[in-house]
């Protein structure tokens, strides 16, 4: 699959995979402050943002998207980062071309399944997208209309401002979805599950980092995350919730130049 992808900056080729719900347009303002030192490349992952539908859903699907993004650029070896659902893509494709990278940055998601954090997390995430499903937003003329509508179902105004980002008008100038909610919604076990690894993965430095106050990364994972990447080294972000990029775009635009400087 094509994936679209916005481009900008100079220097060492840096990919950055957003999470579900999320587009490219999440991480244009980190992008801009290491814009100096890295050119960073920041994919629309399939069924999300500009990037085309697909009914199939799952990180081999999508760490393959990464692959043909990858052959299309040229790149030859690059540093990697993802977030959630994007970093969970990103270790997939580590797994399965270690030697493309140069180095990884994980934001805030466990290559594990946690089976009580997970059952909360996919109840709310299916709540989401079936809020999106089964709302009509076609009457709408604003998107504090889209807005309203949402807030009936998802109280907290931060997510809906995240799930509005994904809002375009069409041809016939009516509000409709980039976001495939559907397909997300019919593959949201893949999404959640845990990746199978085989093997350790090493040969490039590997960066978790945790927000202060979300629980996707355990206290179990400090122990575990070693075991399949013997590098990895895990650092708090201060003052951060699960979408630390928006909580602290400082902190986390620090760990990014400084896996560069591994």
């Amino acid at each position: 699959m094509r994936l679209f992808y916005r481009k900008i900056g100079k220097g060492a080729p840096l990919i950055i995979l957003h999470g579900l719900f999320g587009s490219s347009d999440n991480w244009l303002t980190i992008a801009k402050k290491i814009s100096t030192s890295f050119t960073v490349y920041l994919p629309d992952q399939r069924n999300h943002g500009l990037s085309p539908h697909d009914e199939i859903h799952n990180y081999d699907s999508m760490s393959d998207d990464l692959y043909e993004l990858i052959t299309e650029l040229d790149l030859k070896k690059f540093f990697l980062a993802g977030h959630s659902m994007g970093g969970k893509t990103a270790m997939k494709f580590a797994m399965k071309w270690p030697e493309m990278i140069q180095g990884l940055m994980i934001a805030d998601i466990s290559p594990f399944s946690d089976r009580k954090n997970n059952a909360q997390a996919y109840n709310e995430h299916y709540e989401i997208l079936r809020t999106i499903t089964d709302t009509d937003i076609s009457k709408a003329v604003s998107r504090t209309d889209v807005d309203k509508l949402l807030a009936e179902r998802i109280p907290f105004g931060k997510v809906r401002s995240l799930i509005l980002k994904n809002l375009q008008i069409d041809d016939n100038k009516m509000f409709t979805w980039k976001l495939n909610a559907r397909a997300l919604m019919n593959n949201l076990d893949k999404i959640m599950e845990g990746l199978p690894f085989t093997r350790q993965i090493t040969g490039f430095p590997v960066l978790f980092l945790k927000g202060e106050n979300s629980e996707y990364i355990s206290k179990e994972d400090y122990n575990s995350i070693p075991r399949l990447f013997p590098a990895a080294e895990i650092r708090v972000i201060k003052n951060a919730g699960h979408w630390l990029q928006a909580d602290n775009p400082e902190a986390v635009s620090e760990a990014l130049l400084d896996i560069k400087d591994y």
